[in-house]
């Protein structure tokens, strides 16, 4: 099992910036890879960026060049650093840890709310 503990949500005017970390906590040795999904009331949750221990990160189209994930593999955490918020950035932010395809644990969720 794998525990995920997200920090860093809340409330900011647009064109603003948030820093969301996430800590895992248990079975780490099984972790390649973690990431950030978000999700709006009625409608599926998105892809906002994902990262493997090597570095390799993958961004969604709607948050490229605006937010920056990292990984410091010594404390088993996972950062998002958004900056230019937008109103449409607003959701829950969950924090997820797999494998490299597949994403099997999931944080309990951080609110961002992004105000025009």
């Amino acid at each position: 099992q794998v525990q995920l503990v997200e920090s860093g949500g809340g409330s900011v005017q647009a064109g603003g910036s948030l820093r969301l970390s996430c800590a895992a906590s248990g079975s780490i040795f099984f972790i390649n890879a973690m990431g950030w999904y978000r999700q709006v009331p009625g409608q599926q949750r998105e892809l906002v960026a994902r990262i493997t221990r090597g570095g390799s990160t993958n961004y969604g189209d709607s948050v490229k060049g605006r937010f920056t994930i990292s990984i410091d593999n010594a404390k088993d955490t996972v950062y998002l650093q958004m900056n230019s918020l937008k109103p449409e950035d607003t959701g829950v932010y969950y924090c997820t840890s797999g494998s490299v395809t597949t994403f099997n644990y999931w944080g309990q969720g951080t609110q961002v709310t992004v105000s025009s």
